[in-house]
């Protein structure tokens, strides 16, 4: 049975409070409550409360061995999660990008409710860089567990009418703000132990992590771009981001791709719609399909930002086919990628 779901607009460098409480009354009182912040949009509910938390499995049709990050506005309200106090690298790792698109995993105090870690040991915790973001979560006085406010599996909503389309009718509240700035969901960097672990590369760059904990200070995770069985942290084990129609990664030098996607669509030209996602650098060289660029190669921040709302595009035209460049694995461009490769489900051709 659909829920009746509020609409709420409101305006970052303006905020109403009195619409803003509302929300903040609704995570009060255990509901759902999808809100902005600069990664993408969240799907909001009070972090400590079990029943709150199920409601978001619920609403997106989400496994509920797949762990959540809990949002927090201050320090103070993070150490209360945590089993032990914040160490010499948190602190360093917090003063650098806090607020900001970096995610924590501590060791957990029996605060938090096992259904938010996935019954296990550790929790992910990040303050999130976005004034609606934050007012609300000072206003409820409670963490508030967020994924992103998308079904499961789908590609992530980085715009109000993305969250609409979804999350309308599943939810109590949607906050409709503008555009999410980063556009891919935090980087998940695993402190809990010695050595500092990526466990889902995004809006901080590893090499940005290297500049503050050193190089070997900080890995990627062996099984980052792989699907595992116990997952550590959101988006390791099932699907994601996946558009409609099959997706194909196409990697190797730029004419080769060029040269594999033209051969494709000189020979699908009566059996379909061909999709193909590429750069500013290539789009013209593809007649015949439906092209849609992510930005320049060399402004891989803003192809990231870009890459869940032209995955919706194709959706929205309804192609039966995505073929995909493949884009440098540094910088933004691991994110890229990494995101990539979840919504192809790993297929990808080498030429």
């Amino acid at each position: 049975m659909a829920m009746n779901t509020e609409i709420v607009e409101l305006n970052e460098q303006n905020i109403d409070i009195e619409k803003l409480m509302r929300a903040a009354k609704i995570i009060q009182n255990l509901g759902t409550v999808v809100l902005p912040t600069e990664t993408v949009y969240g799907l909001g509910a009070n972090a400590l409360s079990s029943t709150a938390v199920n409601k978001i499995f619920f609403a997106k049709g989400r496994p509920s061995d797949n762990p959540l990050i809990v949002h927090v506005c201050s320090i103070e309200m993070m150490e209360d999660l945590l089993k032990e106090p914040l160490d010499l690298r948190a602190k360093r790792l917090i003063k650098a990008f806090w607020p900001g698109p970096l995610t924590l995993v501590f060791k957990r105090s029996d605060k938090v409710p096992l259904e938010v870690c996935a019954h296990l040991d550790t929790v992910a915790i990040r303050m999130p860089d976005h004034p609606i973001a934050l007012k609300l979560i000072e206003l409820a006085n409670v963490p508030i567990a967020a994924p992103s406010a998308n079904v499961s599996g789908k590609p992530s909503p980085t715009m109000a009418e993305h969250v609409i389309q979804d999350m309308n009718g599943r939810v109590d509240m949607i906050i409709s703000a503008d555009r999410s700035r980063i556009g891919v969901e935090s980087t998940v960097l695993d402190i809990s132990s010695p050595v500092a672990v990526v466990l889902r590369p995004g809006g901080v760059t590893l090499e940005q992590l290297q500049e503050v904990l050193g190089k070997d200070g900080v890995i990627l995770d062996k099984m980052m771009d792989d699907v595992v069985d116990k997952p550590r942290s959101p988006g390791m084990k099932y699907t994601h981001y996946a558009p409609n129609a099959p997706l194909l990664i196409v990697r190797g030098e730029r004419e080769k791709i060029i040269d594999y996607v033209k051969g494709k669509i000189e020979k699908s030209v009566s059996s379909g719609l061909i999709g193909v996602l590429c750069s500013d650098e290539t789009k013209s060289e593809y007649q015949g399909a439906h092209v849609i660029s992510i930005g320049s190669v060399h402004r891989l921040d803003q192809g990231a930002s870009n890459l869940f709302a032209v995955l919706r595009e194709f959706d929205r035209i309804g192609v039966d086919v995505i073929f995909a460049e493949a884009f440098a694995e540094d910088e933004m461009g691991l994110a890229l990628m990494n995101r990539l490769k979840k919504a192809a489900g790993f297929n990808i051709v080498d030429v």
